[in-house]
């Protein structure tokens, strides 16, 4: 508890317990309704994420959306419970951002592929593009092949983004496609959200391959949460989750390259990093 009030916790009574949990729900309500419409978002990391105790309702887990607006500042836009696979649950996600003032597609959401994620994003902000997480891909691919090759295979897939060749991708295709075929099935199909970031400028590239923003901020909701025994109920997880992040900003690192991003808000074209320039007719 000390994590949450301060360090005069061990003196609370569960009657004051109680009184701080109907407080914390009621600045989750405030900070959900909460107006966005001051926010150009460029960037949003979006994931699903799960935590144990779990809460005692049926929803799955908590999805969250990280954005970065247009000075690169990096902010915790949304969290509510939901389904990680569903559309719906994802669809409602977008649609409140939009209701609270995000009129504007960003340019580019970063997800973990999850089959709603991307159906409900397309719906919803019809323009932005979609980058996979390198990392729950990579996992999933090596999960299809025998151990006896995993440490060759997973330094190539990092060949593919840590390289910053294309060319890494096809070699990966060419060496182990005929013998692993399912594997390299799960890297193809994906090939142009896992490569969406060739579009964007090369000094945003480490931020805008992987879920780190969500998955390192949570660590700290794990941390503290697990040391509660039985399950939650949604309230408490969702207010209890949304005090421990309200520190995390403050910790989270503004996007390399800022200069870059008038271009991106003005749509300049980028080929493999690097700004395209048309040659004159």
């Amino acid at each position: 508890m000390s994590a949450l009030p301060g360090p005069d916790a061990k003196g609370l009574s569960a009657k004051t317990i109680t009184r701080l949990k109907t407080d914390w729900w009621k600045d989750y309500e405030a900070w959900q309704k909460r107006d966005l419409g001051t926010r150009r978002v460029l960037c949003i990391w979006a994931d699903g994420v799960y935590f144990k105790p779990l809460m005692a309702e049926e929803k799955q887990c908590v999805l969250v959306i990280v954005g970065a607006d247009e000075y690169g500042r990096k902010e915790l836009l949304a969290m509510s419970d939901g389904f990680r696979e569903s559309t719906q649950s994802w669809r409602e996600v977008w649609l409140d951002l939009k209701r609270r003032g995000l009129k504007q597609d960003p340019k580019l959401a970063i997800g973990d592929g999850a089959p709603g994620f991307g159906t409900a994003l397309r719906e919803v902000f019809a323009i932005t593009q979609e980058q996979r997480f390198w990392l729950h891909k990579t996992m999933n691919v090596l999960n299809a092949m025998p151990k006896s090759v995993q440490a060759r295979a997973k330094a190539h897939l990092h060949d593919i983004w840590q390289a910053e060749a294309k060319a890494a991708f096809d070699f990966f295709v060419e060496t182990y496609g005929v013998k692993w075929d399912q594997a390299v099935g799960k890297l193809v199909r994906d090939r142009g959200a896992l490569l969406t970031f060739y579009n964007f400028p090369s000094e945003h590239w480490k931020h805008i391959r992987t879920s780190n923003p969500i998955e390192s901020t949570f660590a700290t909701v794990r941390h503290r949460t697990k040391r509660t025994k039985g399950c939650l109920s949604r309230k408490t997880g969702l207010a209890m989750a949304l005090k421990l992040l309200m520190s995390a900003p403050k910790k989270w690192r503004k996007l390399d390259g800022r200069n870059r991003l008038p271009e991106i808000i003005q749509g300049v074209e980028f080929r493999d990093g690097i700004r395209h320039v048309q040659a004159a007719a």
